[in-house]
């Protein structure tokens, strides 16, 4: 009876100790941007220039989201919970307002975001050291941080819109962070604009559900939809438009040819926005309103689709990449369409637990890429070689992020990709009760498997072509420093990890918390489709071993012929986006200006200065958000 009492006194307070930190998740969010006026305002008066008052609320952020994640599960997932205060009036019923939903993907994403941005922020101490705009460059990574947490915990349409342009105006003034090199900004310029397009079918989508359901709260938008209160057309039409932003900021064709050039920015931002922020709010957002898409098998079969197309176009051309970063760039691209692919043949929690694994082992590989960077002073695998003589914490962890993204087990990425496969084969098998359809189920399968064995063989090659043999650069490299390794093998433990989160019938795991959509059945292990992929996967390995072992004085990818060269031209689609579309409105634009004095002032503004930019970009995003709420 006394342990009875006992139990029933610990879960209570269990109970209450996961009720007070749920309570106040909107912390997690603010304390970033706490820090950003700090920063912004004291930070150079401080011994490490603001980073530290940074790093030290990202910290705080990062214990609330563990806790939080923790006293969920020993809770058994525990309730949805729902804050809101109305910020003003919009006529008589209406209005819009500030608040936070919490519930397993939120909680889930509160964890992915926060690990990465305190590790990135950490790294940077290193990497970022002497930089210029060294203050300026941890308030960015802030704001990037807080406007992230800010669209995860969003109960409305609205509030979630306001992270969702914030994260783009965060990603641009980060990737153009060093804007006195051209390419840097026009890098910058490129990453907003394509994004930006697809955000004009977004908020047109936001507003299909706010005039159908009468609210931009996401609650109640669900029940509407699950009371079968909307019509099936208006939900294809909504979901469908909003697909477009998840396009453009999770980088699917055809606006998948930002994130490559993103590159120019530092290799943490890289990090940062690949694994953690900006390009998975698009797989969020699909996740986040999966009630939606759910009601509506085309708008399904769309996102698997391009999800399936994406993933094998992006996978091809990270094969023949020379720059390490941009190696990782198109496997982001390739990745991100796994999820999009799970998204849409309906296994949502697959999907979200590839990106929670996919976030540990690709911030890795970005950072990973950082330090070899750092350390020869170029991006090439043709200047590099040699280098685990020299690097041997780069060397090791950067392996355990390539045998995790390349689906070998027991490593992370084995058990989230496997589990989209395995979903993708039963739909297309009809063995599961499932929305999408047979068909996509096997294109999606099909293409996967196909996917799996070429990224096998692009990180095979990269891993050879910077590590092994002799180093062909110049100088003598280094291994980098503590403050730069140590976030390395943070990240390479959960690797390792990670993935056991989401083991096989383990009905206590992680798609019975995480739910999305409200499904928690926990699928069981296929052992012949396990078989399958993993050889697969090592084939791919032994592929690129035999190829690039012993590092020869031409590609051997260089026999594909003209194959080879549509690759290495990115299938001419920047090409086709600059002479039809970009330069014949450029000349149109300066042509209406037509005057001496008005080409003065389109150079002035064409400056290449990113924080001008955002100025007016942001100056431009208030006075329309102003009259919308006013008007």
């Amino acid at each position: 009876m006394v342990a009875v009492l006992l139990a029933h006194e610990e879960a209570h307070a269990t109970a209450q100790a996961a009720g007070f930190f749920a309570g106040n998740a909107w912390l997690i969010p603010a304390l970033p941007f706490v820090a950003v006026g700090v920063i912004v305002f004291f930070g150079k008066r401080f011994r490490g220039k603001g980073a530290e008052v940074g790093i030290a609320a990202t910290s705080i952020s990062w214990l609330l989201s563990v806790i939080i994640l923790v006293t969920r599960y020993v809770g058994g997932g525990g309730p949805v919970v729902l804050r809101s205060v109305r910020w003003f009036p919009l006529g008589r019923d209406l209005g819009l307002g500030l608040g936070m939903r919490l519930d397993g993907l939120t909680s889930i994403m509160f964890v992915v975001v926060t690990t990465v941005s305190l590790l990135v922020q950490i790294y940077s101490l290193g990497y970022m050291h002497g930089d210029r705009r060294y203050t300026w460059y941890y308030a960015a990574l802030n704001i990037f941080t807080g406007s992230m947490l800010n669209l995860v915990i969003a109960d409305n349409l609205m509030q979630l819109l306001i992270g969702w342009e914030l994260v783009g105006i965060c990603s641009y003034l980060l990737i153009g962070h060093w804007w006195e090199e051209k390419p840097n900004s026009d890098a910058a310029i490129k990453a907003f604009i394509t994004t930006k397009t697809g955000d004009i079918p977004f908020l047109i989508g936001v507003f299909v559900l706010f005039a159908a359901a009468r609210t931009f709260n996401i609650t109640e938008i669900i029940h509407q939809v699950e009371d079968g209160n909307l019509s099936h057309v208006t939900l294809t039409a909504a979901a469908i438009l909003l697909f477009g932003g998840a396009i453009g900021k999770s980088a699917q064709f055809p606006l998948h040819v930002w994130l490559p050039d993103a590159m120019a920015g530092p290799t943490p931002v890289s990090a940062l926005i690949h694994a953690a922020t900006m390009v998975t709010a698009g797989v969020f957002l699909v996740a986040r309103l999966f009630p939606v898409f759910e009601a509506s098998p085309q708008a399904l079969n769309e996102v698997a689709l391009i999800g399936a197309f994406t993933m094998l176009l992006a996978a091809l051309l990270a094969m023949v990449q020379d720059d390490i970063k941009r190696v990782l760039a198109y496997s982001t691209v390739s990745q991100l369409a796994y999820m999009m692919a799970a998204l849409g043949v309906g296994a949502g929690n697959a999907g979200i637990f590839h990106l929670f694994t996919h976030a540990w082992f690709k911030a890795l590989l970005f950072l990973g890429a950082g330090s070899v960077i750092h350390a020869v002073h170029s991006n090439n695998m043709s200047e590099m070689g040699g280098l685990r003589k020299f690097m041997p914490h780069t060397y090791r962890t950067f392996l355990i992020g390539s045998v995790a993204l390349a689906g070998i087990p027991p490593l992370a990425g084995f058990w989230s990709k496997d589990e989209i496969l395995t979903e993708a084969f039963r739909v297309g098998a009809r063995t599961i009760p499932a929305h999408g359809s047979p068909v996509v189920g096997s294109i999606v399968y099909g293409v996967g498997i196909v996917t799996a064995f070429l990224t096998a063989f692009y990180m095979s090659r990269a891993v050879h072509l910077t590590f092994q043999g002799e180093y062909r650069g110049h100088g003598r490299p280094h291994e980098s420093p503590a403050t730069m390794t140590g976030p390395l093998w943070v990240l390479a433990g959960l690797s390792l990890v990670a993935g056991f989160a989401g083991f096989p019938g383990w009905q206590k795991g992680f798609g019975a918390w995480v739910g999305v959509g409200g499904e928690t059945r926990v699928p069981e292990a296929h052992l012949l489709l396990i078989a399958v992929s993993v050889v697969v996967a090592l084939a791919g390995i032994g592929l690129g071993r035999a190829l690039y072992a012993r590092v020869p004085a031409r590609d051997p990818l260089l026999r594909l012929g003209w194959f080879h060269t549509l690759l290495v031209n990115k299938y001419y689609l920047d090409e086709f986006y600059m002479r039809g579309i970009v330069r014949p409105i450029r000349d149109r634009v300066s042509a209406a200006i037509g005057t001496r004095k008005g080409g003065g002032i389109l150079r002035y503004l064409q400056s290449g200065d990113v924080q001008r930019y955002a100025a007016a970009l942001f100056a431009g995003v208030a006075i329309l958000a102003f009259l919308f709420t006013k008007f």
